[in-house]
């Protein structure tokens, strides 16, 4: 009687894989703790500010730590990013972007307008010029609407920050649900036959169809070098100011305070997160520090995602600048849009907090 040999092949496969597997969890967790994270450079700087004579575990100290690290992260951060989008943006100038756009037709449409959103302007402000020669293009309105939600808000500098930050899961669900709410909410105004409260200045203009100049690779570096700097000089201030909240968020604010107010103890906290946000102006890299000091002290990772949303996309001054462009009854389906949707994913990410963030 012959013996069965057992298939050793097989556990041997599954070792290799096994061992793949980890090898590949470390390597990307060294790229989000110690290159987009930065790890490095908080030890670093805690060391200089220790050996300065700084108590790095007092809350003087420990803002300082915070604030240094972070300004120095998210600038070294926002720098090479916005060099590396715009390189890609100078492929993608808005007369062709009209062109491809007006290519696609009925979700297609806007979940391209939505994509398109990721690769352009940093902050809702810069992005409306944009959505208005769009708009006068002759563009579907919900189209048009699909990439002023999502550019603010879903850019892939936002992407990178934020994994650098809460780690690829909450980074990709982020700009996933981000997509979602841009692609659903245009959807929701074009279904909804809004074209008659548009401004006449901008329904009239019509389309000028201008051919945009061929780069070379020396002006395309040269456009992305421009739109450092410009861009830079812009959003600098606005992170200055988020990390300093967000340093004194880390060092001087009571845990229980923020866990009362914006935990799981409150079913409000992601609706008042989001009020409080709307009337903010910021850029997403403004608000990331704010919300991992929230997040730090005991916030739900819903409530801090809402608030992020809400200034990003919502904020006062963007609202100002939309109303010149549509009338009133418009502009408050768009905020209402984008408020339930910003609140109803707040809630679902507060449901999977637990899974989010391990």
């Amino acid at each position: 009687m012959a013996f069965l040999k057992p298939d050793t092949s097989k556990k041997v496969d599954m070792k290799i894989g096994g061992t793949i597997m980890e090898i590949l969890k470390t390597v990307l967790l060294f790229i989000q703790d110690q290159i987009l994270g930065m790890e490095w450079l908080g030890e670093m700087i805690g060391s200089l500010l220790a050996g300065a004579g700084m108590d790095i575990n007092a809350r003087l100290g420990g803002s300082i730590q915070f604030f240094l690290y972070d300004v120095i992260k998210i600038t070294v951060l926002l720098c090479f990013l916005i060099f590396v989008i715009s390189y890609i943006q100078s492929y993608f100038p808005p007369e062709r972007s009209k062109k491809k756009l007006g290519r696609f037709h009925g979700i297609g449409a806007n979940v391209v307008s939505a994509l398109l959103g990721t690769v352009t302007p940093f902050c809702s402000c810069s992005s409306i010029p944009l959505f208005i020669g769009f708009t006068s293009a002759g563009l579907p309105l919900g189209v048009t609407f699909s990439f002023l939600i999502s550019s603010p808000m879903v850019d892939l500098g936002s992407l990178v920050l934020l994994m650098s930050i809460f780690g690829a899961k909450v980074a990709v669900s982020y700009v996933v649900i981000g997509l979602a709410i841009a692609v659903i909410g245009g959807m929701l105004i074009e279904r909804m036959h809004m074209e008659r409260y548009v401004e006449d200045f901008i329904a009239q203009a019509g389309n000028v169809d201008i051919d945009s100049p061929t780069l070379t690779k020396k002006d395309r570096i040269q456009f992305a070098r421009e739109q450092v700097a410009g861009t830079f000089k812009k959003v600098f201030p606005y992170i200055l100011i988020g990390v300093a909240i967000g340093a004194f968020i880390h060092n001087w604010i009571p845990q229980d305070l923020i866990e009362a107010v914006l935990g799981s103890d409150n079913p409000f906290g992601v609706i008042l997160a989001t009020l409080v946000g709307i009337p903010m102006y910021a850029d997403i890299f403004g608000t990331i520090p704010v919300a991992e000091a929230l997040l730090s002290k005991g916030a739900q990772l819903g409530t801090v995602l809402a608030f992020m949303m809400a200034v990003t996309t919502l904020s006062l001054p963007s609202m100002i600048m939309l109303r010149k462009a549509v009338k009133p009854r418009l502009l408050a389906v768009f905020i209402a849009i984008c408020t339930v949707g910003i609140i109803v994913v707040g809630y679902l990410f507060n449901v999977f907090h637990a899974m989010m963030i391990l």
